[in-house]
């Protein structure tokens, strides 16, 4: 089943369509930092919808602060600006022209109809959106021969915290689930908040895409974190035979899909 946006899982535990965030009082037809409380929060869009937080990071580096990624609100439901501001992209969903198509040794894909600029917003991982209990049960009556499309999103808060959000876009979701990995990738994923906690998992273009390029991301999330970032650990020996072999055919490419043994181990 086809759907734009992500939906509440068959398990009712988080509802990411419920509006928790109050909104924002500005008057003009675009919000602007640092009156705009949602701005204020994290990063912002530039006029031509490109995510500037590459260029905020640098300013945060010169100023010797602590290397964290700041996060991404934008206005919602609630706010007095209007629907075209600036500070909303990821909800006004996909605008670009993309294909699913048929790859060589790597089942579907997804590319590109047309040049996309560095900092766009592409698309949205959308599914259903799972606890943790029925993220693992699902994951777990898996076969290895099935294709998992689950995600497990870790956001490390800057007090050692941990935030986890769960897609599974096996059964409801949209063009994103048809997405391969890629060692070097083209996208990065980008958890953006538009009215609660539940974060859209926003794919944005990390370099300028030419129009037939395939789309890729790192399935680990690792792609621009600091080094040491993931936790993702090495796999042993005999857990290598449960996981799938990479085919992104890059200069660094790993062999192997990402590992992440949290959702298959038991309490």
């Amino acid at each position: 089943q086809y759907s734009p946006e992500s939906v509440a899982g068959a398990d009712g535990e988080l509802d990411p369509t419920e509006v928790t965030f109050p909104g924002c009082s500005c008057r003009s037809r675009s919000c602007a930092a640092p009156e705009c409380p949602c701005l204020s929060r994290g990063h912002s869009y530039s006029s031509l919808g490109l995510l500037l937080a590459e260029q905020q990071q640098q300013q945060q580096q010169q100023q010797q602060q602590p290397p964290f990624s700041r996060p991404v609100f934008e206005c919602n439901s609630l706010c007095c600006c209007g629907e075209g501001c600036q500070n909303r992209l990821v909800q006004r969903g996909l605008q670009l022209r993309l294909q699913v198509f048929r790859t060589r040794h790597k089942g579907w894909g997804v590319r590109a109809l047309q040049p996309i600029p560095e900092g766009s917003f592409v698309c949205e991982y959308a599914g259903e959106v799972l606890g943790f209990a029925e993220a693992q049960r699902r994951i777990q009556a898996q076969s290895p021969q099935e294709p998992n499309y689950i995600i497990a999103v870790r956001e490390h808060l800057h007090d050692g915290r941990v935030m986890e959000t769960f897609v599974d876009p096996t059964r409801i979701g949209n063009v994103g689930r048809f997405l391969n990995h890629s060692c070097e990738p083209n996208l990065f994923m980008v958890p953006v908040r538009v009215d609660s906690m539940v974060p859209k998992l926003a794919l944005f273009a990390a370099a300028d895409i030419a129009a037939g390029e395939e789309l890729t991301y790192d399935y680990s999330g690792r792609f621009r974190n600091f080094p040491g970032a993931s936790r993702e650990r090495k796999a042993p020996e005999e857990e290598n035979s449960l996981r799938k072999p990479c085919y992104c055919g890059s200069r660094t490419c790993a062999s192997f899909l990402p590992w992440d043994s949290s959702l298959f181990s038991t309490p």
